[in-house]
C-alpha cells in the first residue's frame, strides 16, 4: 500500500468539494443502467456512491425508495419506517427524495424531532424500542455513506429486525430499484408537497437508555477524562447531551459540521475519509491523546468506533475488540451463561484465544454485520464484532441493546474499562499478549481479473493442493464460516499460528488478502507471499 505524501496533514483548500456542484449534480444526471457503475448496488451497507461518477443521483433514491415500499408491503411490515441521515452533502436532498415517495405510499415515516443528524445505532435503538411494544413492526432507512468522501452519498435498509438487511432483501431492492430505472421511472409513486413526517426523540431516548448498557455510574464516579471526536459526523449532538445529561468529564473535541469535512486530516491515499479506525484521518485527535485519559472518534454515522489512550496512541480495532470482549464476559453477570462470542472469519485469532480462555463459544461468521443480528436478538451471542471498527453488545441485563453497528458504546466501553479496572484498553491488551502472544495482523490487495475474482467468490476446499503455509502444517482451508456454515465468498487456510483469507473486491480489480501470525512480522510477510501463491494456484486449478 503506497502512502500519499500529505496522510495524516490537513485538508486543504484544493482537497474540498465543491458542495453546490455536487447537489446539482444528484439532481441534473441521471443513471444509464446499461452501465454497470451506475446502477443500484446494495454492498453490505446500503447502495453508496457519489453524484460526480452518476452512482448516487435522484433517480436512484427515487427507485429505492420505491422498491423499499413493496418490499415491506410484501414482507408485511406495516408500522413506521424510522428515517435518518448524516452530515454528508447528499443526505438531505436524498432524505427530501426519500420522504417524497414514503408519503406517496401512505408509509408513516418517523424522522429526527430536532431536524438534525440520527447515527445508525440511535436508529437500531429505535426499532427495537418500537417492535418491543407495538405488533404492527417498525424498519429504517439510514441516508449515510458511513465513513466514505465527502462527495459520496449512502442509503441503506434496516428491517425490522434492526439490523442491517440482509442479502435476500437487499437482492431484491437491489433487482426492483434497476428495473424501475430500466422502465422509466414510471412506477415511482412521489408526493410533490407531501405532508409533514411525524417524529421521534432519537436523541433522547437513546441517550437517556445509556446506563443500561453502560456503566455511566462507574465513569462519572471515577471522574474519567473523556476527549470525543465525531469528526463531523451524526454523533455531533449526542456527546454533549452524553456529557451533560449523565455529569461526565466528557470535552466534545470538534462540533463543527461541514459537508467538506474542511478540518480533517488526509487518509492513506490522500483522500478525505471519516475512518475513525484509521491514524492518518484521527491524526489530529492522536496529537491530543495526553489531554485526555480516554479519547474517542466516530465514523460519519456513528457505526465505528475509535479509542486513543496517553499510553497506546490509537488502538488497532482488532487489539479493542479482544480487550472488549474479555472485560465484558467477566463484568456482565445479567449476561446468559451460553452467550457466544461473534468475530467475522477476518478478524484477529486473539479473539479465538481470549474465547477458550473464557471457555465461550465462538461463532464465526463471513464479513458482514448482518450475520450477528439474530444472536444478538435472542441473547446466543453477547458481543459481535468486526475487524473494520464495528462492534455491539447486549444490554447489562442480557437484552438486545442495537443489532447494527454501535461505536457510541464501544467509545464509551473504553471509559467504563478504564473506569473499573483502573487499567487503560491498551494496558488490556499488553496483558493479554504476555498470556497468549503478540499477533502481526495485516491486509494487502493482489490484481485478480473480473473471471478471476468470481472463481475465487466461489472455490471449494478441494481445489487448495498446499499441504503447509509459511512452514506449519495446515489445520484448515475453509470457503464457508465454522460459526453457521454460510459462504464466505473466498476462501480461509488457517495453521496452528496464522492463517490467511482472501476475498474478492466488489469494487475493484483485486482480491483482499488478510493475515496474521503469532510468530512476527517476518513470519507474517511469509504467510502473505506463500498465500498469494495458493490462491494464484487454486485460481488456475
Amino acid at each position: 500500500m503506497s502512502v500519499h505524501p500529505r496522510a495524516g496533514r490537513p485538508a486543504e483548500a484544493a482537497d474540498l468539494i465543491d458542495v453546490p456542484k455536487v447537489i446539482s449534480r444528484y439532481y441534473t444526471e441521471h443513471p444509464d443502467p446499461a452501465e454497470a457503475g451506475q446502477r443500484v448496488a446494495f454492498g453490505t451497507s446500503g447502495h453508496r456512491g457519489s453524484s460526480l461518477r452518476t452512482a448516487f443521483n435522484e433517480d436512484h433514491i427515487a427507485a429505492t425508495s420505491q422498491a423499499i415500499v413493496e418490499y415491506r408491503r410484501e414482507q408485511g411490515t406495516n408500522g413506521p419506517l424510522f428515517l435518518g441521515r448524516d452530515t454528508h452533502a447528499l443526505s438531505e436532498p436524498a432524505l427530501i427524495t426519500a420522504l417524497e415517495v414514503f408519503a406517496a405510499n401512505d408509509v408513516t415515516v418517523l424522522v429526527d424531532d430536532r431536524d438534525r443528524y440520527t447515527p445508525t445505532p440511535a436508529l437500531s435503538h429505535a426499532i427495537l424500542r418500537w417492535n418491543r411494544a407495538n405488533a404492527a413492526q417498525a424498519d429504517g432507512v439510514v441516508v449515510t455513506p458511513s465513513h466514505n468522501p465527502p462527495d459520496d452519498g449512502g442509503f441503506k435498509y434496516n428491517p425490522p429486525n434492526g439490523g442491517p438487511a440482509d442479502t435476500d432483501a437487499t437482492r431484491w431492492i437491489q433487482d426492483r430499484a434497476n428495473a424501475i430505472i430500466a422502465a422509466g421511472l414510471k412506477e415511482v409513486r412521489r408526493a410533490a408537497r407531501p405532508r409533514s413526517p411525524e417524529t421521534y426523540d432519537y436523541l433522547g431516548t437513546y441517550v437517556d437508555d445509556l446506563p443500561n448498557v453502560i456503566d455511566i455510574e462507574a465513569i462519572r464516579n471515577a471522574g474519567v477524562r473523556i476527549g470525543a471526536d465525531p469528526l463531523g459526523g451524526a454523533s455531533v449532538d449526542y456527546w454533549g447531551e452524553i456529557a451533560d445529561r449523565h455529569r461526565l468529564d466528557l470535552t466534545v473535541v470538534n462540533p463543527a459540521v461541514d459537508p467538506r469535512f474542511g478540518f480533517m486530516t488526509l487518509d492513506w491515499d490522500g483522500k478525505i475519509r471519516m475512518d475513525c479506525s484509521s491514524p492518518y484521518a484521527m491524526a489530529s485527535l492522536i496529537e491530543q491523546k495526553d489531554r485526555f485519559q480516554i479519547a474517542t472518534g466516530n465514523d460519519a454515522d456513528a457505526d465505528r468506533h475509535g479509542i486513543v489512550t496517553p499510553d497506546g496512541g490509537l488502538m488497532n480495532p482488532n487489539h479493542y475488540l479482544a480487550v472488549a470482549i474479555a472485560y465484558l464476559y467477566t463484568s456482565r453477570d445479567g449476561w446468559p451463561s451460553g452467550a457466544g462470542i461473534g468475530k467475522t472469519l477476518v478478524s484477529s485469532s486473539m479473539i479465538d484465544r481470549v474465547a477458550g480462555d473464557l471457555g465461550r463459544r465462538l461463532d464465526e461468521v463471513p464479513v458482514g454485520f448482518k450475520w450477528f443480528v439474530p444472536g444478538l436478538l435472542d441473547g446466543s451471542i453477547g458481543f459481535g464484532g468486526e475487524e473494520s471498527a464495528g462492534a455491539s453488545f447486549l444490554r447489562r441485563d442480557g437484552g438486545p441493546w442495537s443489532t447494527d453497528k454501535d461505536g457510541i458504546i464501544l467509545d464509551l466501553l473504553a471509559s467504563e474499562i478504564l473506569a473499573v479496572t483502573q487499567k487503560s484498553p491498551s494496558e488490556h491488551y499488553r496483558e493479554l499478549t504476555a498470556r497468549f502472544g503478540e499477533p502481526a495482523y495485516a491486509r494487502i490487495d493482489a490484481p485478480a481479473t473480473p473471471a478471476e475474482k468470481a472463481v475465487l467468490g466461489k472455490l471449494s476446499p478441494s481445489q487448495v493442493t498446499a499441504s503447509s503455509l509459511a512452514g506449519e502444517a495446515i489445520t484448515a482451508v475453509l470457503t464457508s464460516a465454522p460459526g453457521n456454515g454460510a459462504a464466505i465468498g473466498g476462501l480461509k487456510v488457517v495453521t496452528g499460528s496464522g492463517w490467511f483469507a482472501a476475498r474478492p473486491s466488489g469494487t475493484e480489480d483485486v482480491y483482499k488478502i488478510y493475515a496474521e501470525s503469532f510468530h512476527g512480522p517476518e513470519h507474517l510477510a511469509r504467510i502473505q507471499e506463500e498465500a498469494r501463491a495458493v490462491v494464484s494456484a487454486a485460481l488456475a486449478g
